[in-house]
């Protein structure tokens, strides 16, 4: 048990949690589907309060969540390996004054296994000692939860529009490869709305360590505008340049898929007036809601012909 003097120094803090971008939640994938609980430490005393926060949250916190008849969501392989492996475990010391509060972001399903839908009653425990020290604790508010059934691929929600014809646009139920060809000639032909409609661009805007912890440390409103932001650059080719060159011709080489996940190779030739420049191009695809979605890719040089 902790110490009265232990339990002393937390009295007057206090731990809350709200949705961080609260949208559509079904069971399944961790990436794909996130939950993101915002967490806010507050200090409600006189005093400083000091409190240790690991730079793996997962040292620092845990998820509790119930159905309606009182049964447990089972914690995640990844976050039971964490626990349960030797290693050592980095931390700030946080100090803060009379009012003030320390927020951060965390995924729910990276801690708890959701594998179905249900309403469930969302609780937070946070360790001020870190999680070995975990008899100190001060728990959350209580949030209701609702995880819906998967849609089918026909209900999917993406609805650019197409501007000649006012038409909304769809994501279809195609293989990998004319998921790329399709995006491929949308380029060539300045349709922004149509090449972006199989791209996961969230994740594509992420593929860099910096860029994504910049975007999932922001509130939902700036993670729009960035996502937004990253869209107006890709369409002026200030960014990522390579994703949005356009090629006068293509040749697909190659295309390996699983149940989930794919690949597409594709030679693509790049006039410069007086030579083409040849690049291999490696598209990478997940299944999400039944529609592929490129969310990564690599680029060769080949050479000039």
């Amino acid at each position: 048990m902790a110490s009265a003097q232990e339990q002393s120094n937390f009295a007057n803090a206090s731990v809350s949690i709200k949705f961080y971008d609260k949208t559509m939640y079904h069971p399944g994938d961790a990436d794909l589907n996130p939950v993101f609980i915002h967490v806010t430490v507050r200090n409600n005393g006189a005093d400083t309060l000091r409190f240790k926060l690991a730079d793996d949250r997962m040292f620092s916190i845990d998820f509790n969540a119930y159905t309606i008849k009182n049964s447990r969501l089972a914690q995640t392989e990844t976050l039971i390996r964490k626990r349960t492996t030797n290693q050592t475990v980095y931390f700030r010391e946080i100090a803060l004054e009379t009012g003030e509060e320390y927020s951060f972001v965390e995924n729910l399903k990276e801690y708890l296994t959701v594998p179905t839908p249900s309403v469930y009653y969302l609780e937070l425990t946070f360790y001020p000692e870190l999680y070995r020290s975990r008899n100190t604790r001060l728990t959350s508010n209580r949030l209701t939860l609702e995880v819906r059934p998967s849609p089918s691929a026909a209900s999917s929600s993406s609805i650019p529009v197409q501007a000649d014809t006012a038409t909304i646009l769809q994501p279809e139920e195609i293989p990998p490869d004319k998921v790329v060809e399709q995006t491929i000639i949308a380029r060539q032909k300045s349709l922004w709305d149509q090449y972006f409609l199989y791209m996961d661009v969230e994740s594509l805007l992420e593929r860099t360590p910096s860029a994504k912890r910049k975007y999932r440390a922001v509130s939902a409103d700036e993670r729009e505008r960035m996502i937004n932001e990253y869209k107006a650059d890709l369409m002026q080719a200030r960014i990522d340049g390579d994703i949005v060159a356009i090629p006068e011709r293509f040749q697909i080489e190659r295309t390996v898929y699983s149940r989930t996940e794919g690949t597409v190779v594709v030679t693509e030739w790049f006039n410069n007036r007086t030579f083409y420049e040849r690049k291999s191009y490696t598209y990478r695809l997940r299944l999400r809601e039944g529609i592929w979605q490129i969310y990564d890719y690599t680029v060769v040089n080949l050479g000039t012909e």
